[in-house]
């Protein structure tokens, strides 16, 4: 007779054996995710009138990309043992609020881009006023989505990402590192300590909120947020250094916008700074301490750690 022991190594072989023949795999559980991500977002905004305000910000919203925002939001909250139908109001508030910055973002005052993945941007479809317009109706919508879609979840835990989520895109956040953005535009003294604020709260407030919004919902303890924090804002500056170098070496047409815009610009990146081989050291470093932030989450934790490798290693 198999002792209870036995059947618990006998267990654990099992699952090994089971982990070697089908190991994690990135591309399909970002494909899956993606897939889930794109019917919620088409659901949450659906045609009314008046019909062109609705459509330029459906435009922006469905245009594509990867979707990588909410996807950190659904996988947090799994690893903190949440399920993916609690949190996807606020991934889909977190696309929406992500879309508001881009379309804001490539407006002739701001960055005057004509296209934003592989589309004409929004002002070039719809007129300058409507794409300020259609920004400003995703991001007070984003709220109302969290405040009025989100079940299963205490009311407490819900004010605290409405709470995080307004941070993250306001003047502490995202406006704040866009304003330091447009101010050192043309400025060939821009400073590390400078490029790091810009880069932390233009972008990386973003990606914090979505991280850890994910484990607030699934009532993560402060431990694990503050783990799950770092390994945020880690891959945020990864993310933008990588970004940085891609605008240098990447073509339009990989980009799905235009190519080397900084260097137009006269704007400060990483690699002016740096050099590309720096930064790229510098990216895959942050990247290895970001993993090494979620040691104690184990296996729960393997999709952020594939996430974490997939930003350095994107080609667009």
């Amino acid at each position: 007779m198999t002792s209870t022991k036995d059947q618990k190594t006998l267990s654990t072989a099992q699952v090994h054996s089971l982990q070697r023949e089908a190991p994690f795999d990135l591309s399909t559980y970002l494909a899956e995710r993606q897939a889930q991500v794109e019917a919620a977002l088409d659901s949450s905004l659906p045609l009314t009138y008046p019909e062109k305000i609705y459509e330029s910000m459906r435009y922006s919203l469905l245009a594509g990309g990867k979707r990588l925002r909410p996807i950190l939001c659904l996988a947090t909250c799994e690893l903190a043992g949440g399920t993916i139908e609690m949190a996807m109001p606020t991934a889909c508030a977190l696309e929406m609020i992500h879309t508001m910055s881009l379309i804001h973002d490539d407006l002739p005052a701001m960055d005057n881009d004509d296209y934003r993945r592989g589309k004409l941007t929004n002002h070039k479809v719809y007129g300058e006023d409507i794409a300020i317009l259609a920004g400003d109706g995703l991001l007070a919508y984003a709220f109302e989505y969290v405040a009025k879609e989100t079940k299963g979840v205490p009311a407490e835990q819900v004010l605290q990402v409405i709470a995080r989520l307004g941070r993250a895109v306001g003047a502490a956040g995202l406006v704040g590192g866009q304003v330091v953005d447009l101010e050192c535009e043309g400025k060939l003294d821009t400073s590390l300590e400078t490029l790091n604020f810009i880069h932390t709260h233009k972008t990386g407030a973003l990606l914090e909120a979505c991280v850890v919004c994910g484990a607030v919902l699934a009532g993560a303890e402060a431990a694990d947020l503050q783990r799950l924090s770092r390994y945020a804002q880690n891959i945020g500056l990864a993310f933008q250094i990588v970004d940085d170098i891609l605008d240098i070496t990447a073509t339009q047409e990989e980009l799905g916008k235009t190519a080397g815009k900084d260097v137009q610009a006269q704007k400060a990146t990483y690699p002016r700074l740096w050099g590309l081989e720096q930064s790229q050291r510098q990216a895959q470093q942050l990247v290895d301490e970001a993993k090494a932030e979620l040691a104690s989450f184990e296996e729960r934790a393997i999709p952020l750690m594939a996430i974490a490798d997939f930003i350095t290693n994107r080609t667009h």
